[in-house]
């Protein structure tokens, strides 16, 4: 799931998912959803929005695994399946990510079995191209691999109209681009996905886009950035976890 929810064509149920959503109240978003046999897509977004949660706080480990194994139990087709194993790969990421337990094979795996199931045009593949980018570049340490991933899913997403997919796509790109210490090609990609958070109203992925930016800017304008970055990590209750050791005072000389 990485669509806003917030199109014109885009029902009330769904802008107010992604409403709490987008501030980090993902439970809550979940609780909306009332998946049914009839409709497997809805317990796949619910499963989604309780692995994204993982992600960012490193909790709720167990909903999660419960909404997934649900929504496998409901998928009638291969498309269907193939949603559910990605989310199933994300899942096993984000642990691995987190130190929770080794589940890269499992990832690799679950991702692999995706693309398999899904069809050469299905608007999912986008998303399965950013994941697979991700397992390669974070849990493979092979750049090259998640460079050709990540402009795999920004493709489709431009073709798509996935802004925030699109966010996503460039905050790696952009990452990958500093490491190699191309400051003006990471500087523009960092930037590119700050604006469309801030359109998309993305509160939650705000303050690492921010302090990412950060990283490829020179002073004074990086202090600010983090300041503002630090501002909005404590406005949400220090979500995203992961940006707390960056936000950590330093001892005194």
């Amino acid at each position: 799931m990485s669509g806003s929810g917030t199109t014109d064509a885009d029902d009330p149920l769904q802008t107010a998912v992604w409403r709490l959503r987008s501030r980090g109240c993902w439970a809550d978003a979940a609780a909306l959803l009332t998946p049914t046999a009839d409709d497997p897509t809805v317990a796949v977004q619910r499963a989604s929005l309780l692995i994204e949660r993982c992600l960012y706080t490193e909790a709720g480990w167990a909903d999660a695994e419960d909404a997934l194994r649900a929504a496998e139990a409901v998928a009638q087709d291969d498309e269907e399946r193939g949603a559910a194993a990605c989310e199933r790969g994300y899942l096993a990421y984000a642990a691995t990510l987190h130190g929770v337990r080794d589940r890269a094979d499992e990832a690799r795996a679950a991702l692999g079995r995706s693309a398999a199931l899904l069809g050469p045009s299905s608007p999912r593949r986008a998303l399965l191209d950013f994941r697979r980018g991700l397992v390669a570049q974070y849990l493979a340490d092979a750049p090259q691999a998640a460079r050709a991933a990540y402009r795999r899913a920004h493709a489709a997403a431009t073709a798509q109209g996935d802004t925030l997919l699109l966010a996503f796509t460039w905050r790696h790109l952009a990452g990958l681009a500093l490491r190699e210490g191309e400051l003006a090609e990471a500087r523009h990609g960092f930037s590119e996905s700050l604006r469309l958070r801030e359109e998309l109203g993305y509160l939650v992925g705000t303050a690492p886009a921010l302090a990412a930016l950060a990283d490829a800017e020179p002073e004074p304008e990086a202090s600010r950035l983090r300041a503002e970055a630090q501002r909005l990590f404590r406005l949400l209750g220090g979500v995203p976890t992961w940006l707390a050791t960056q936000f950590a005072p330093h001892p005194a000389a």
